[in-house]
């Protein structure tokens, strides 16, 4: 995939009041914020489809949202907040629109957005991105991607590319704490979201809860069915 170039148009609603989000070079700043925190004030049933589509912006590394995950706390089992808040995962219990990050398999960091109220230990993972700007760092830090649609195609290696890890667990999404931020550039979430259970959970109920989304037809989705 190409660097992008073109204009971005203003965000339309859901975004907050403070100012622009530092952009990278090929970006339009103007009109570019964050997302209120009033859009993770809510379930995460309805704020992982309406992530979709939306900007992650870490530093100069940019990739738009296309596959997601949300975690229901007190009743979802394959939540970590489902036990209650421990040292690992006290950033879900925060305030919403946080930055949630968490250490797996001993090698690798995944990214999530805190939602609901403070205390419900609700969130939604980012599970792919379409790399939109940035990419030549991503591919410098990601050599074992063979095509740019490999860059972003799972939650690990997302952050891998972007370069996120423990240093911005509880990052302010709302105010592009540490350069990290989600935004909107008017481009809508799909009409019509592929909607399935959620990858890696198990056994158990929990299992078949269909609370997966992701962009259909979108090539740098981790699992396209």
């Amino acid at each position: 995939m190409a660097e992008v170039t073109s204009d971005l148009a203003p965000a339309a609603h859901g975004v907050a009041s403070q100012g622009a989000v530092p952009v990278p070079e090929g970006l339009v700043s103007e009109g570019l914020v964050p997302l209120a925190r009033s859009f993770y004030r809510r379930d995460p049933l309805l704020v992982a489809p309406d992530l979709l589509n939306k900007l992650l912006v870490a530093g100069d590394r940019v990739g738009r949202i296309v596959e997601v995950e949300a975690y229901g706390g007190p009743d979802d089992p394959a939540s970590h907040s489902w036990r209650g808040r421990t040292r690992r995962n006290a950033t879900m219990f925060g305030a919403a629109g946080l930055a949630y990050l968490y250490f797996t398999y001993g090698m690798h960091w995944c990214a999530n957005a805190t939602c609901g109220e403070e205390g419900d230990g609700l969130a939604v993972l980012l599970r792919a991105l379409a790399p939109v700007a940035g990419l030549e760092a991503m591919r410098t830090v990601r050599p074992a991607a063979r095509r740019d649609r490999d860059l972003c195609s799972g939650p690990a290696k997302l952050c891998q590319a972007l370069g996120l890890g423990g240093d911005h667990d509880g990052a302010d999404l709302v105010t592009s704490d540490r350069g990290l931020a989600i935004v909107a550039d008017g481009l809508a979430p799909p009409g019509r979201a592929a909607v399935g259970a959620r990858i890696g959970i198990g056994s158990g109920p929990a299992a078949s809860y269909p609370w997966r989304w992701w962009v259909a037809g979108d090539p740098n989705v981790s699992r396209a069915v």
